[in-house]
């Protein structure tokens, strides 16, 4: 059994922790009524990671910690700013399997072994507001830390920390931090103990393997494509734990990463050697479709359910709620067992080493050295003639089944087409960004119209199942009719969308 919270800190370098008398008094500080000593605690915690620091090369730390208020195994995963989440486990003396599978897409299989133990003397100080709440906490530790990789180094050193309350508002860090530079007390130079230990130790600061050598030309258009794709492996990497406990949007966020870089990986293949990135692509595809069946079923039990409760009263005939509810379990259930058997697959942790060697050794082929502007414009020109070719093809047929086939495929040539313009935002600037928001329009239309089509395709599957339980099926006749009603909307609203997505102005702002 596990347990999450989010904590918002900031790490100090300090004097010492015996006499802190170069800590000021922070009372009166943004609402800081009083300062609070609690006393001294001892704390003894071991870090856990692979023989080449895999967590600790992407920001994570797990530890098991005796001593203090919550000992036990705490896993923490990095969020934005001052933030981290910290997953707990119970005392165990091997790592508890929750905890693993929430680390497996950083450790990738390898095995998790003790690195450093660390040893801390706390001096704790509640920081306390007016009526008596906890703001945040202060604590001077007196580090101890010894390498457990066979040197035997040790090293010590002291350090403050303020964690905020969960409740309590983060200018408080930013009032407490200039309390504590006015008094000469600055930030820490490392971001944990663990990333400290390991280079006061001589384990090393942790770094990423990199094979690149001089093959990345600065500015180039290899750069530029390399830094996106790392940027969403590393997103794809953070999302796998938050998927895995079913956090809202998790499934939806990791999917599309999925697609962002199969788009990617194909739009500039002028950049990097298909040989290797077409396997990537193809295993990026499979996952994506995995997670798909969970997503899907998601957008259409929110649009369904919405559609119901729209309604009026006297137009809902028999059990609609229950009979969605019946229809949404067991398909939810089966999605959800469906994405964690992926996760958990060996196919899974393959494609995340594929993913590892794209970023440690990237393919590069001859134009990766070349300015980006001409190299990244082509390519997004390129695929933006595959979306124009769908849409005309699909525009051209008469409403049916044909018609919502070719407008699903100009939909993906769409979003195929936005996201190759993010890449080259930076070097490209306003004719990328104007392209990708009238591209990303045009997707919102047909994929408000996909939505439709499978809608009305589980419509009928509901409908029939009502009508075999001898159930009315008005409503469920009613809904059909909305959405059809939905779906032509949608084709009426199109043409003008995709005018303005494809101005020639705008194409041949690219192609400077």
């Amino acid at each position: 059994m596990t347990e999450s919270q989010r904590e918002t800190e900031r790490k100090y370098e300090a004097p010492s922790a015996d006499d802190t008398a170069w800590l000021p008094d922070l009372t009166g500080t943004d609402g800081i009524a009083s300062v609070v000593d609690e006393g001294t605690a001892e704390l003894d915690a071991v870090y856990y990671d692979t023989d080449d620091l895999r967590l600790a090369r992407t920001s994570a730390t797990l530890r098991r910690r005796t001593g203090g208020s919550d000992a036990g195994w705490h896993l923490k995963l990095p969020l934005s700013g001052d933030s981290r989440e910290e997953v707990r486990a119970p005392l165990s003396e091997t790592v508890p399997d929750t905890l693993r599978e929430l680390a497996l897409s950083r450790t990738r299989g390898a095995e998790l072994r003790p690195v450093v133990r660390i040893r801390s003397t706390r001096g704790l100080r509640q920081l306390v507001g007016s009526g008596g709440r906890a703001l945040a906490e202060l604590s001077v530790d007196a580090v101890r830390a010894e390498s457990l990789l066979g040197t035997g180094s040790r090293a010590a050193w002291t350090e403050m920390e303020v964690e905020l309350a969960s409740d309590t508002d983060p200018a408080l860090l930013d009032a407490v931090e200039k309390a504590l530079a006015a008094n000469g007390i600055g930030r820490a130079h490392s971001p944990s103990k663990l990333a400290r230990a390991l280079e006061e130790t001589d384990v090393g600061a942790p770094r990423m393997p990199d094979a690149r050598g001089e093959a990345v030309v600065p500015g180039s258009a290899g750069e530029e494509i390399l830094r996106y794709v790392d940027e969403r492996i590393h997103a794809l990497v953070n999302l796998d734990p938050a998927v895995r406990r079913d956090l809202p949007d998790a499934v939806h966020q990791m999917r599309t990463t999925c697609r962002r870089l199969r788009s990617v990986l194909r739009s500039y293949r002028s950049v990097l050697d298909r040989k290797v990135t077409d396997p990537v692509r193809d295993e990026l595809k499979w996952l994506s479709t995995e997670l798909g069946a969970e997503r899907d079923q998601e957008v259409l039990r929110e649009r369904l359910g919405a559609r119901i409760e729209a309604l009026p009263p006297e137009l809902v005939f028999g059990a609609v709620s229950a009979r969605l509810q019946v229809w949404d379990v067991g398909d939810t259930s089966e999605a959800r067992l469906r994405t964690i058997a992926a996760l958990d697959s060996p196919r899974y942790l393959a494609l995340l080493n594929s993913l590892a060697s794209l970023t440690e050794r990237p393919p590069l082929r001859g134009k990766a050295a070349r300015q980006p502007g001409k190299v990244m414009g082509k390519a997004i020109l390129k695929v933006y003639g595959r979306l124009s070719g769908r849409m005309a093809h699909a525009l051209e047929l008469p409403p049916g089944t044909e018609r919502d086939k070719a407008l699903h495929e100009a939909r993906k040539a769409a979003k195929k087409t936005r996201y190759a313009t993010e890449p080259a935002r930076g070097s490209l600037g306003k004719p990328a960004k104007r392209l990708g928001k009238r591209v990303k329009a045009v997707q919102q239309v047909l994929g408000d119209h996909q939505d439709s089509v499978v809608a009305r395709d589980a419509l009928r599957k509901v409908t029939l199942a009502a009508h075999a339980a001898g159930e009315p099926s008005f409503t469920w006749g009613l809904l059909y009719g909305q959405e059809q009603a939905a779906a032509d909307r949608d084709e009426r609203e199109l043409p003008p969308v995709w005018a303005e997505a494809s101005r020639r102005k705008l194409r041949k702002a690219l192609n400077r």
